[in-house]
């Protein structure tokens, strides 16, 4: 690789794009940065309204298309899938953004909340690429970015939400191993505290200042919470033909919050 072509401006032009959890916060920044490049996206989301409203300010809006989705049903999923795949035509990058926890914060945790969990954290996200791996003409190359967190690798969150996150981390290990024969790369990113508009630090900051601030006060160690421009570079690496090497990676981007050690 010459590292002169590390340009993300011209990497995404014409390439195919699902962002899950589209909506707000996260996913909906990488919907605006990728479109920015040229790429054509399908939105997936529970929200049709926000959606819309993102991809009327996005550029070429009608290269883009918004899809509402419950994920908690793997048949809406399916559906889903059939419509992104029919206004896209083919796939070349899948970013799995959707998660959450849902303010399930009890220990002894009831199985139907654990698995609503774990249906939305990691579940959904490997049927939409089951699906997607199964339409994927001979020669073709693909991409599959998951949005995990530090709670994969240390208990700092509720016990559904660090077994949920961990249970991603696994699945992207291993399915990164067995993959990489067919020219596909899985990869994924472990954020510690971001704020982007909608997000849970977004809500937090609005709803309890004092607890706000003082997770940044005790929790991060540069005493500033992390920014979600500072997260998307990472994530558009991960999507370029740079991340050759990276199949069955989780990279910790946290401004060291997280204290596990990675052995």
């Amino acid at each position: 690789m010459n590292l002169q072509d590390l340009n993300f401006n011209k990497e995404f032009l014409g390439k195919k794009i699902i962002v899950t959890g589209a909506s707000r916060g996260l996913g909906a920044e990488a919907c605006k940065v990728l479109a920015d490049r040229g790429a054509e996206i399908a939105m997936l989301s529970r929200s049709k309204i926000e959606m819309e409203n993102l991809r009327n300010r996005m550029q070429n809006s009608s290269k883009h298309i918004s899809i509402k989705v419950d994920f908690l049903n793997n048949n809406s999923l399916n559906k889903a899938f059939k419509k992104a795949i029919d206004f896209l035509k083919k796939i070349d990058i899948i970013i799995h953004v959707a998660g959450g926890g849902f303010g399930l914060k009890e220990p002894l945790i009831k199985n139907d909340d654990l698995r609503t969990l774990l249906q939305v954290n990691f579940v959904a996200a490997a049927e939409l690429n089951r699906l997607t791996v199964n339409t994927m003409k001979k020669g073709g190359e693909l991409k599959l970015i998951h949005v995990g967190s530090i709670t994969s690798t240390e208990a700092i969150g509720s016990v559904g939400y660090n077994v949920a996150k961990a249970s991603l981390a696994s699945y992207v290990k291993s399915l990164g191993r067995e993959l990489y024969k067919k020219k596909i790369v899985v990869t994924g990113i472990l954020p510690g505290g971001f704020i982007s508009p909608g997000n849970s630090m977004d809500r937090l900051k609005k709803k309890n200042i004092k607890d706000y601030r003082k997770f940044i006060k005790t929790r991060l160690p540069r005493e500033k919470m992390g920014e979600v421009e500072e997260i998307l570079p990472m994530l558009l690496f991960l999507c370029s033909k740079h991340a050759s090497m990276m199949g069955g990676c989780l990279v910790p981007i946290d401004a060291g919050e997280s204290k596990a050690y990675q052995i």
